[in-house]
């Protein structure tokens, strides 16, 4: 074969293959083996009080651990109610998982079936650098906050001041890890640090933040 067929035929190598892997960098899920694809559920490396920027920490806690999808707060905001934060066309079909991996749902819908979210609480979840929330000393209280009804509609008068204030007076809705459930309906103290949460998605995180 001559140096221009060959070069040409790399050529068109190239042009095949490059599509099929913008195709995959650009979708919201994260692939797993033979192409099968899901949703990360994962922590804050910190606990946040009620006054925080959740969106933008974890859109920037995601690309410090070489995490290249979006990644949003599983949060309800002013904006937004917390069931509508990954897109509908992702909400049935894909697996929500931990960093590792193992799943926690079948899919987003299932999180807001009335149940609260409940969850194998045997399933760990995992931080942005990997440690185990529900053990981990970094987050002393095992709560996390959500400010969302159990169908994952925003309460705007328990989601502190839509996550502007730490102020002991306001109050944010959150969920004991050890009732199994993300959504269940505990109302608690802004001022409290608590564990918050990040869902993989295709969404350009909101500027502003939460």
């Amino acid at each position: 074969m001559g140096l221009i067929a060959l070069r040409n035929v790399m050529l068109w190598h190239q042009i095949t293959f490059i599509p099929d892997m913008e195709g995959t960098s650009s979708c919201a899920s994260g692939e797993g083996g033979g192409g099968r694809y899901f949703l990360h559920l994962v922590a804050l490396n910190l606990p946040f009080s009620g006054d925080m920027r959740a969106d933008f920490q974890c859109f920037q806690q995601a690309q410090l651990a070489g995490l290249t999808s979006t990644y949003r707060a599983f949060l309800s905001s002013h904006l937004q109610d917390l069931a509508t934060v990954v897109r509908k066309t992702d909400r049935h079909h894909l697996p929500i998982v931990n960093l590792k991996g193992e799943i926690l749902f079948n899919n987003w819908e299932s999180i807001f079936n009335g149940n609260g979210g409940q969850f194998n609480i045997h399933v760990p979840i995992y931080s942005f650098d990997g440690r185990n929330v529900m053990t981990d000393p970094s987050w002393p209280q095992k709560v996390i906050w959500h400010g969302s009804t159990a169908n994952g509609i925003r309460l705007v008068s328990n989601y502190c001041e839509a996550w502007h204030t730490a102020d002991t007076g306001a109050m944010g809705q959150a969920s004991p890890l050890k009732t199994g459930k993300l959504l269940d309906q505990k109302v608690y103290s802004c001022s409290n640090q608590f564990i918050v949460l990040c869902i993989e998605n295709s969404f350009v995180s909101d500027p502003q933040g939460k």
